[in-house]
């Protein structure tokens, strides 16, 4: 068994996903970084980690199915022997941002099974895991992370599948703090707002000029490195005496204002 925290990233090749596996390399962390598509890109972040001085390898995998799921975790715990830390980060937006009224149930299918299952599934698996590590002694603990959207609550109506998954992420996230905390295992919510990246570069205009009249407080762009930054405080113990959390990392978007 590796002698460092082991984390487990999905999604881990691009934008919010590749950064927070970046962050958490430079913390000593051995990282997973799993991917669905791109394997060059996910090698690229383990080549980055490699060289900044940690371990990482790169598993392909599609959360929403079950086997690769299995496989997942199976092939981080054959090289590393441990997972401490699992940042359920990977997600699809709806497909082709379809209005309410035309909305497919393929679509729904898809988001729901990226979104959705595959976090609470996966992060069952690692619970699982790192509660039978706990138990013999391997670990003291663990933290399981997941990524949202301001989503969970500023609806679209194009996007009715991705704002439904995004919110059940939320009460996921208490499911998983109260039935967790009794073996010493954190789970907390990260909500992000408008972050630069492939995902949001088609309405680009859209959020500059939102920024432009003042949307959110903090008048910028959010950066993938502004949600890693969340993470290492989560998974660096910052938050001892919290569990169940939502982070906010918006620019103040969430804030109400009249």
């Amino acid at each position: 068994m590796i002698d460092r925290p082991v984390s487990l990233v999905t999604g881990g090749s691009r934008g919010i996903g590749r950064a927070i596996a970046v962050e958490l390399g430079r913390l000593g962390h051995a990282v997973v970084v799993n991917y669905v598509r791109s394997r060059q890109a996910a090698e690229d972040v383990v080549a980055q980690i490699v060289t900044e001085g940690s371990s990482s390898i790169a598993v392909a995998g599609d959360v929403g199915a079950a086997a690769d799921r299995k496989s997942l975790l199976r092939r981080t715990l054959d090289e590393y022997g441990r997972v401490d830390i699992l940042v359920n980060n990977a997600g699809i937006t709806s497909q082709g941002r379809k209005d309410l009224l035309e909305a497919t149930e393929e679509s729904w299918d898809q988001v729901f099974a990226t979104n959705l299952k595959g976090p609470f599934f996966l992060s069952q698996q690692v619970a699982r895991a790192m509660i039978e590590m706990i138990g013999q002694g391997k670990t003291t603990g663990g933290k399981i992370i997941n990524v949202s959207s301001v989503s969970a609550y500023a609806i679209s109506t194009d996007r009715a599948d991705y704002c439904l998954t995004k919110s059940a992420l939320g009460v996921m996230t208490w499911l998983f703090a109260e039935r967790l905390a009794e073996h010493g295992i954190g789970v907390f919510e990260i909500c992000p707002g408008v972050i630069e990246s492939d995902m949001t570069a088609p309405v680009r205009q859209k959020y500059d000029d939102l920024i432009a009249e003042g949307a959110w407080p903090i008048r910028r762009w959010g950066q993938p490195s502004d949600v890693a930054r969340a993470a290492a405080a989560i998974v660096s113990d910052c938050f001892p005496f919290s569990t169940g959390e939502r982070i906010n990392v918006d620019g103040g978007f969430h804030i109400r204002r009249l």
